[in-house]
């Protein structure tokens, strides 16, 4: 086995380097660092960690805002169907002269359609998003969909349920003759049922811009991670 030696003539100021020879036809050099010297891996680490750390926190910031930004948009999708149901409560309420039971009605007609719009409008719209099979058209269809069918479609005829089961209870106003029921109804809260027209154009134009604000928080988390 050949004993390492020296090799003549090298340099002794070589950066470190420290030439052997390994037995084989050329040299090796093998580069040496002193005690406490880093390796350059160790700095290009070093070099990069805060780099690093720096994105991972941008990163989380960012799902943090848009998470914010989706709770925030559905609970107020529920809050306006909650007003919806309010409103629909005391139109009926006043066109069946209905005065019982008063808290019972309007407590279920702000809870239910609050629930029904923010479970709906996750299933259908914010958990399509998040698996990414969703275009925009069909984002904002869903939203405007779900602000008519759970913000006005709904409350009103929950509303009109209740209240009409307490004016046929009560007696408050005439019941209607037989074979002729559904007439009869539609000829008596023909006036007052007009005034929905309001929240559904309110809710509409809700759902189109909630659509297109939740569609675009999507882009623009999908633009960060790419």
């Amino acid at each position: 086995m050949a004993a390492l030696k020296p090799v003549a003539g090298a340099k002794a100021d070589d950066a470190g380097m420290v030439p052997v020879r390994d037995g084989g036809p050329e040299d090796t050099k093998i580069a040496v660092y002193p005690p406490g010297h880093p390796t350059p891996s160790l700095r290009d680490a070093k070099l990069r960690r805060p780099t690093v750390m720096d994105i991972i926190e941008k990163k989380i910031e960012s799902l943090r805002k848009e998470k914010a930004l989706n709770i925030n948009g559905t609970i107020l999708l529920g809050t306006t169907a909650s007003i919806s149901g309010i409103s629909a409560n005391l139109v009926f309420r006043s066109c069946l002269k209905v005065n019982y039971d008063t808290l019972k009605t309007y407590s279920s007609l702000a809870t239910f359609p609050f629930l029904s719009s923010v479970v709906t409008y996750k299933f259908l719209v914010t958990d399509a998003l998040c698996s990414g099979n969703i275009s925009k058209e069909n984002c904002v269809l869903r939203s405007l969909l779900v602000s008519i069918v759970c913000g006005i479609l709904h409350p009103s005829a929950l509303a009109f349920s209740k209240n009409g089961r307490l004016a046929v209870k009560y007696h408050t106003v005439p019941l209607p003759p037989k074979g002729r029921v559904l007439l009869h109804w539609v000829l008596l809260c023909q006036t007052e049922i007009k005034l929905m027209v309001i929240p559904l154009i309110f809710q509409t134009c809700f759902g189109l811009v909630n659509g297109l604000r939740h569609y675009t928080i999507y882009e623009s988390t999908l633009k960060n991670y790419m």
